[in-house]
C-alpha cells in the first residue's frame, strides 16, 4: 500500500473527530473556569473541589466508559441498514445508562466519609462535602447525556453532542458567575454555587441534545416511542458484555493518572501543584486523540457492519498515523516551551510565594519533558483501543490495560516516585512506562484480530 492510501481518509476521519473533540475540550474547559474562579475565593476552597473532582472523575471514567458500548452497536447496525438492531441497541443503552448514573450517584453519597480517613486537612474536607452532593447528583443526567451522545456517534452525528456540550458550557460559567459571587441580588454560595452551576447545565445538556435528536431525520425514529421497560435479555447481555470492560479499561487510566495526584502529595505542595500543571496541560493533548478513537471506533464499526475487513485494516492504519502527526506536533511543542508553558500558572508578581512557585515552575518544566515523550504512546493507546471497540473487541484490551498500568507503570511510579530517587520525575517515568506497555501490547493485538479476519474471509 502507498502512503496515499492512508492519507486519503484524512479529511472524513478530522470530519467525524474533530466535534468530538471540541466536546471533549468543553469538559476540560469548565474544570478550567470552575477552578479559575474558585481560586479566588481561597486555597481552601480550591482543594475542596479538586479533592471532590477527584471522586468524581474516577465515577464519570466508569459511566462514560460503560457508555462507549453504544457506539460500535449503532454503527455496526447503522452500516448495515439495520434499524431495529439500532433501535434496540439504543434503547437499551439509555436504559442502562440511567441506572447506571443512579448507582454512581448513590455510591459518591456512600464514599463522602472515606475523605476523612485520606488524611485531608479538615477544612477543606467540610468544604468538599456540600460541593460533592450536588455534583454528585449531576451525574446522572451526565450518563444520560452519554448514552444519547455515544449513540449520536454511532450515526456519525459527532456534531449536535458538541453543540449541546457548548450550550452547557456558557450557561455553566453564566451560572457560577452569579451564584459563587452572589451577583445581580442571586444569594453569594461560594463552592456550592459552582455545584449548582455543574448540575443545572448538564440537566440543559440532556434536553437539548435530545431535542435536536428528536427533530433530525436520521435520529428521528430511534428517539421517539421508546418502550423503555419492554427489554430484552439478549440485548442487554450484549451492551454489558462490551460497556463493562469498556467502563474497566477507562477506570485503569483515570486511576493511574489519580494514584499519580496521590503520590506527588505525598512529596508535599509545590511537586502537587507541578503535577496538576503538567497533567493539566497533558490532558489538553489527550482530548485530541481522545476524539480521533471515537473517529477510529465508529469507521471500524462501520467497516464490520459491511464485513469489509482490508479496507476496516488501511482506515485504522490511516487513523493512527493521523493520531501519531498530532501527537509529534504537540510532543515539539512541549520541548520547545517546557520552561514557558508552567508560567501561565503561577503569578511571579507574588512576592511572599516567589521561592514556592519557582521551585513549581521548575519541577512542572521537567514533568512536561515526560509528557511529550509519552505524547506518542498515549496517543497510539488510545486509537487502538478505539479501533478494537470497533471490532467489539474488549475482554482481552481490558487485560492489557489493567497488566500495563498496574502491573507495570504504578510500581515504577511508586519506586521511582521516592524523594530518595526521582520524586515527581519518577511518578511520571512510570506514566510513560504504562503507556508505552498498552500501545505496544494492543497494537499486537489490532494485527493479530485484523489479519485472521482478512485471512478467514479470504
Amino acid at each position: 500500500m502507498q502512503l496515499s492510501d492512508y492519507t486519503k481518509e484524512f479529511k472524513y476521519n478530522w470530519t467525524l473527530a474533530a466535534p468530538v473533540m471540541m466536546g471533549m475540550l468543553g469538559h476540560t474547559f469548565v474544570s478550567f473556569v470552575d477552578n479559575i474562579m474558585v481560586g479566588q475565593l481561597g486555597t481552601a476552597e480550591l482543594a475542596a473541589v479538586s479533592l471532590g473532582n477527584s471522586f468524581m472523575f474516577i465515577a464519570m471514567s466508569l459511566g462514560i466508559g460503560f457508555s462507549t458500548a453504544i457506539t460500535p452497536l449503532v454503527a455496526e447496525a447503522d452500516a448495515a441498514k439495520d434499524f431495529s438492531q439500532g433501535k434496540s441497541a439504543f434503547k437499551h443503552g439509555l436504559f442502562l445508562c440511567t441506572a447506571l448514573g443512579i448507582l454512581l450517584f448513590l455510591l459518591v453519597l456512600i464514599a463522602k466519609p472515606l475523605m476523612y480517613l485520606m488524611k485531608q486537612p479538615k477544612e477543606v474536607v467540610e468544604l468538599a462535602i456540600p460541593y460533592l452532593d450536588f455534583v454528585a447528583l449531576s451525574l446522572i443526567p451526565l450518563i444520560i447525556f452519554q448514552a444519547l451522545k455515544q449513540f449520536s456517534d454511532g450515526l456519525s452525528m459527532t456534531r449536535y453532542p458538541m453543540y449541546a456540550t457548548l450550550l452547557a458550557n456558557i450557561l455553566n460559567i453564566v451560572i457560577n458567575y452569579v451564584l459563587i459571587f452572589g451577583k445581580f441580588g442571586f444569594p453569594e454560595l461560594g463552592i456550592v454555587g459552582a455545584a449548582y452551576g455543574t448540575l443545572v447545565s448538564r440537566v440543559v445538556m440532556v434536553a437539548y441534545l435530545w431535542w435536536i435528536l428528536k427533530g433530525k431525520q436520521a435520529s428521528k425514529s430511534f428517539v421517539t416511542n421508546i418502550k423503555i421497560f419492554v427489554l430484552n435479555k439478549w440485548m442487554l447481555k450484549k451492551i454489558m458484555a462490551l460497556g463493562a470492560p469498556s467502563a474497566m479499561q477507562m477506570f485503569f487510566e483515570v486511576a493511574i493518572f489519580t494514584a499519580a495526584i496521590w503520590l506527588s502529595g505525598l512529596l508535599g505542595k509545590n511537586p502537587q501543584a507541578a503535577n496538576q500543571i503538567a497533567l493539566n496541560l497533558s490532558s489538553m493533548t489527550f482530548m485530541v486523540a481522545t476524539g480521533l478513537s471515537v473517529a477510529s471506533m465508529i469507521r471500524v464499526g462501520n467497516q464490520k457492519g459491511l464485513k469489509n475487513y482490508i479496507d476496516l485494516r488501511r482506515i485504522a492504519f490511516s487513523t493512527f498515523l493521523l493520531g501519531t502527526i498530532f501527537a509529534v506536533c504537540f510532543a515539539i511543542l512541549f520541548l520547545a516551551f517546557h520552561n514557558q508553558l508552567p508560567k501561565l500558572y503561577v503569578d511571579f508578581k507574588d512576592v511572599v510565594n516567589y521561592t514556592d512557585n519557582n521551585e513549581v515552575v521548575k519541577t512542572a518544566s521537567k514533568l512536561l519533558i515526560a509528557a511529550a515523550i509519552f505524547q506518542i504512546s498515549d496517543t497510539l493507546q488510545v486509537l487502538i483501543l478505539g479501533a478494537l471497540r470497533g471490532l467489539q473487541d474488549v475482554k482481552i484490551p481490558t487485560l492489557i490495560t489493567f497488566i500495563s498500568y498496574w502491573l507495570v507503570g504504578f510500581p515504577v511510579s511508586w519506586y521511582f516516585g521516592d524523594e530518595s530517587l526521582y520524586g515527581s520525575f519518577g511518578i511520571w517515568l512510570g506514566l510513560l512506562a504504562g503507556l508505552t506497555t498498552a500501545a505496544i501490547l494492543l497494537y499486537i493485538r489490532f494485527d493479530y484480530l485484523t489479519k485472521r479476519l482478512i485471512l478467514s474471509h479470504h
